[in-house]
């Protein structure tokens, strides 16, 4: 099932805050309006792609920063466990000082809401959502348990979903930040196919 073009779901929750702080009430809604939000789930904490991606969205942070665009992070698990995690040194299996929120999802309400729970495990897949300013889920992925995700596209599509929203020209296969778009007409298309191919 995908959300594309929905309004993406609100929550509350407990989180841990990207200075390491506990809340108990933290707003999806209220933490994201007006930016491009990339909202993703992993499966469980201390388990074994989770912290390859967790740590890749955290070395990417600046990127994400440069395009306005807020990371919140999602699992089953308690903020108890998150902090753990966090506290745990990235060589012993943890994934130190993560500076994206971490949502503790532990009554699985919220991966619910998404759809992206796995039938039999009861944990969220992989997926991630890329939300507009106006909270419109603008591109989905869902992965298999076993399979990481891919950052850089997450960026990709970010610099794609900005790039249409300031000039209205849609974007082409591969199309990577700095690069041509197409004209959203017969016109626009043969021109561009006549100039790539």
């Amino acid at each position: 099932m995908t959300l594309v073009t929905n309004k993406a779901p609100d929550f509350n929750a407990d989180a841990i805050l990207e200075n390491g702080d506990i809340v108990n009430n933290f707003n999806f809604k209220k933490y994201t309006k007006n930016k491009i939000s990339v909202l993703f789930f992993w499966p469980m904490d201390f388990t074994f792609v989770c912290p390859s991606e967790i740590i890749t969205f955290n070395k990417s942070i600046r990127e994400f920063e440069k395009r306005n665009t807020k990371i919140i992070g999602v699992s089953c698990d308690s903020v108890f466990v998150h902090n753990a995690w966090r506290n745990t040194d990235i060589h012993n299996g943890g994934i130190g000082k993560i500076k994206y929120i971490m949502v503790s999802d532990i009554k699985k309400e919220i991966q619910k809401s998404y759809g992206v729970e796995h039938p039999s495990m009861s944990v969220a897949f992989r997926a991630s959502f890329i939300i507009d300013q106006k909270g419109i889920i603008r591109h989905q992925t869902v992965n298999d348990l076993p399979y990481g995700r891919n950052v850089k596209e997450i960026i990709r599509m970010i610099d794609a979903i900005i790039f249409h929203q300031n000039n209205g020209e849609v974007c082409p296969a591969e199309w990577k930040k700095g690069e041509k778009g197409i004209k959203a007409s017969q016109e626009g298309i043969v021109k561009y196919l006549r100039e790539k191919y």
